[in-house]
């Protein structure tokens, strides 16, 4: 009996501490990068944020000196000349960029007073409206643009919560603390939306004091504006027919796909932690996202992964120790951008208090 009792009592000492091969393959793996990366667009003194990238051209939203401006750069030397989008009018905050094939740019600004959504034509002075802003209070302050690669679909969220939705309008063109630069997930979650010493883990249980918002899908051909609630952060795949989106539900965060039209509901992901900013690949065969998942739900640490949509597999493309990595993107079928507040000469040790592009090769 005693030995008995004494073969028991090591079987679960050996359950409690793991083997040595393990703590040593999760300290190389926390060391070594998973695919080649290094630095793409450094800018001194300056934060730049969510690549998008469409056709030859790539997109991203910019902060230096308290103003928030949208640039489009070639993909192919990014680092070369820049072409900012114009503001029109004082203090006009320009933010969530997006490329299109053709070399036009979306984005959303307040030069018309609330918050709208917004084409550059890609050559002159010429913008198109994008969507039918209206809301049942009127305008509606649209967050996380995105579109497919022609430009002919767009999808945007919001809240229906008229305090936040007065905050947000508040909140577009200031100063924001740093870390919300580069995660832009954080804009409906009660706990982590406000800078302070701790974060909520994006766990199941964490109750969220704001209301789900919802996401807007609209097609600029046929006219038509389509609501889906408790969704936000859409990705279109790239014929426009259907959307990923993040939903959060007891505090979680989850992808969700659908057709546009809302048929086929689909959960994607089941994590018991955060899943946020989904991207398709140009052809849709593949869906970049972001995750704390291997860090137990921390909100200032996160990884990129990226799913098959065929069979649904997961891969993890990077594991800094302590870093934020968002945003991600596709420059082309082997390579990944996305911004990071990495230091860019210790990039898996070490952070810095701004954000940079950078990017990532898959073969």
């Amino acid at each position: 009996m005693k030995a008995k009792l004494l073969w028991m009592g090591l079987s679960v000492l050996l359950l409690m501490v793991p083997p040595a091969w393990a703590a040593s393959y999760n300290n190389h793996s926390a060391k070594e990068p998973l695919y080649p990366l290094s630095p793409l667009v450094v800018k001194k003194g300056v934060d730049t944020v969510y690549p998008s990238v469409a056709g030859d051209f790539m997109v991203f939203d910019t902060y230096r000196d308290g103003a928030f401006r949208v640039e489009r750069v070639s993909k192919n030397s990014p680092n070369t000349t820049s072409r900012r989008v114009n503001t029109m009018i004082v203090r006009e905050a320009i933010r969530f960029g997006v490329a299109v094939n053709d070399g036009s740019v979306g984005f959303v600004s307040n030069r018309t007073g609330p918050l709208s959504a917004w084409m550059w034509l890609g050559n002159g002075e010429s913008y198109a409206a994008i969507g039918q802003m209206g809301g049942f209070r009127g305008n509606v302050p649209p967050y996380h643009l995105n579109a497919t690669p022609d430009g002919n679909v767009w999808c945007y969220d919001t809240t229906l919560q008229k305090l936040r939705q007065n905050e947000l309008l508040n909140e577009f063109d200031k100063h924001p603390y740093v870390e919300l630069l580069g995660q832009l997930w954080r804009t409906y979650d009660s706990n982590n939306f406000m800078h302070k010493q701790g974060y909520a883990a994006t766990k199941t249980g964490n109750k969220n004091k704001f209301n789900p918002p919802v996401l807007y899908v609209y097609n600029r051909q046929t006219v038509q504006l389509n609501m889906i609630p408790n969704a936000f952060d859409g990705t279109l795949s790239p014929d426009g027919r259907k959307v990923v989106f993040v939903r959060e539900t007891n505090g979680n965060y989850d992808l969700w796909m659908q057709t546009v039209d809302g048929r086929e509901l689909v959960q994607l992901t089941d994590s018991k932690f955060g899943d946020f900013e989904p991207q398709f690949s140009p052809d849709g065969s593949k869906l970049l996202f972001v995750s704390n998942r291997d860090y137990d739900g921390t909100v200032t640490r996160t990884s990129i992964y990226m799913m098959d949509m065929k069979h649904f597999t997961i891969t993890r493309l990077t594991n800094a120790r302590s870093a934020v990595d968002g945003g991600p993107a596709w420059l082309d079928d082997n390579t990944v951008v996305f911004h990071s507040d990495r230091n860019p000469s210790k990039p898996q040790t070490g952070t810095i208090s701004g954000w940079n592009i950078w990017q990532l090769k898959l073969n």
